[in-house]
């Protein structure tokens, strides 16, 4: 075969449009519902409204669920940006294929890595709150409390959600369902629970009568604001796993993005009705279960389930159920943080911007086996390392997560608009594919930017390293981690810096896994 010419970074041509690169993957494995179902399920919403709620009430009191809003309104805008580019060109590499094709294979290569950074940092968190929380649903909080002991439960989940992942997409996506059944139903009964003593008025003393002034964040200043957001921005982060499966979706270039677009409206309502009634049931008080009590922000309900559910035999089975709905939503979302990763990999290795043993695909699960191995072992071998190494460094870890975030999410945002910029045949093309993605990516540069300065504080965190902010040192540490091998990479195996392996008359080159990189 002759040898493409190189294309240059801003010519890099795409797909035909809803087609992509086959890479080997099982075709209309999965419906919309499935889809909408890791959407939400890769959010976490137990655990992550436990682990953060807590934090933007002490920030912002009462106008904590007007911050839940106002997170949502960029996440919203960058879920149009993935539906329209995955309208386009449904490949499990998301923003990796995409910021390549509209910036050029560098770009891209960062947008990949970005992903691939987040997830395996924030696995780390997620091993631990499982394997803490599966003793603590079993009585032996002595475990809980140890590190030794939680963090060989938490290496245990990396294993099992690595296995079931590699088992196949239709194992993956039955787990999910079941778990966030028992989420979902639990969260629901959580806000009735304490809705209902609220305007019964048997709360505890402190409880307040919700109010619609709640859900506007008049009054806030600017440092409240950008502290709370920053803070609720991480908490939606998730819904685009379901945009890694694409591939495997039936009507893979449209049924995607509706997911998205569905699961982010179902997680704001999910957040904000949360958000009113545990404030509400609570308080913000500074003393007892008040939500401005900090010795209650690192997990809210912990702190509260007992007081909204009482001590009868049903209100202790379902403040036992509250525990196995953080467990099993951390569970869930260390199963579909593993999900985006493998397929990233894929991706990048299908297209030469990784040694194509990566692109290797199950020959019976039709999964994308040694990147999901790889996947799980990397995060093992990080979760164990880290800990060894300090727990205040595995803490600013995971709160670093939040500037790769914004990072690779702006960037599939402004790549949404520069790709379709030439396109735009109507009202609905100019607003959907440029303006509002523009948007969506100007607001995460933004939230990027203040967390960089917020992050960069050596009065915030854990820990500070030659004067500076640990958080923001393992942010921006990772980033500048991803251009050492991107440049490593690119001295190895050129061609896909080249434009080359981008060209549509590569395939046949592309999915032979067993060449050499």
């Amino acid at each position: 075969m002759s040898t493409p010419q190189p294309t240059t970074a801003t010519t890099l041509p795409a797909a035909a449009e809803g087609t992509a690169l086959d890479k080997g993957l099982k075709r209309g494995a999965l419906g919309l519902g499935a889809s909408i179902v890791l959407g939400i399920s890769s959010t976490a919403p137990a655990y992550a409204l436990a682990a953060t709620l807590g934090f933007v009430v002490v920030a912002v009191g009462v106008k904590a669920p007007a911050i839940m809003l106002l997170a949502f309104v960029p996440m919203w805008l960058i879920a149009l940006a993935y539906a329209e580019l995955n309208r386009h060109e449904p490949d499990c590499g998301t923003t990796f294929t995409w910021a390549a094709r509209a910036f050029g294979p560098r770009t891209g290569w960062m947008g990949g890595w970005g992903i691939i950074a987040a997830d395996v940092i924030v696995m780390a968190n997620l091993a631990q709150i499982a394997g803490s929380y599966g003793y603590r649903l079993v009585g032996l909080d002595s475990l809980a409390d140890s590190t030794a002991w939680t963090t060989a439960a938490g290496v245990g989940w990396i294993a099992l959600m690595t296995w079931i992942c590699w088992r196949g997409i239709e194992p993956t996506a039955r787990v999910q369902s079941v778990l966030l059944v028992v989420e979902v139903v639990v969260l629901v009964a959580f806000a009735v629970y304490a809705l209902a003593k609220v305007y019964a008025g048997t709360a505890p003393a402190g409880a307040l009568m919700p109010s619609l002034s709640w859900l506007w964040p008049a009054g806030l200043d600017w440092a409240q604001l950008t502290e709370a957001t920053l803070l609720a921005i991480f908490i939606y982060w998730g819904w685009d796993s379901a945009m890694a499966v694409n591939e495997e979706t039936r009507d893979p270039a449209t049924a995607p993005g509706r997911s998205v677009l569905i699961a982010t409206v179902l997680l704001v309502t999910i957040y904000t009705v949360l958000t009113v009634a545990t404030v509400a049931f609570a308080g913000v008080g500074p003393e007892g279960i008040g939500l401005g009590n900090e010795a209650n922000a690192e997990d809210v309900f912990a702190a509260l389930g007992s007081a909204v559910f009482g001590d009868d035999l049903f209100g202790r089975a379902f403040e036992a159920l509250l525990v196995l709905s953080v467990l099993t939503s951390a569970a869930a979302c260390t199963q579909t943080t593993i999900l985006p990763t493998a397929r990233g990999t894929l991706s990048m290795a299908a297209y030469r911007a990784l040694p194509t043993s990566f692109a290797r695909i199950h020959p019976r699960y039709l999964t994308p086996s040694v990147s999901t191995i790889w996947m799980g072992a990397v995060s093992i071998v990080f979760y164990v390392g880290l800990t060894l190494v300090s727990d205040n460094v595995l803490q600013d870890s995971i709160a670093a997560t939040g500037m790769l975030i914004a990072f690779y999410y702006g960037l599939t945002g402004f790549a949404c608009a520069w790709q379709f910029r030439r396109r735009l045949r109507s009202a609905r093309d100019v607003l959907v594919r440029l303006v509002l993605p523009l948007a969506g990516g100007a607001l995460m540069l933004v939230v990027f930017v203040l967390a960089c300065i917020e992050y960069a504080d050596p009065g915030y965190g854990e820990t500070v390293f030659f004067g500076v902010g640990g958080v923001f040192v393992v942010g921006l540490g990772s980033l500048l981690l991803g251009l050492l091998l991107m440049a490593a990479w690119n001295a190895v195996a050129p061609a896909f810096f080249r434009g080359e392996t981008m060209r549509r008359d590569t395939q046949e080159l592309l999915l032979r896994p067993d060449q050499p990189g």
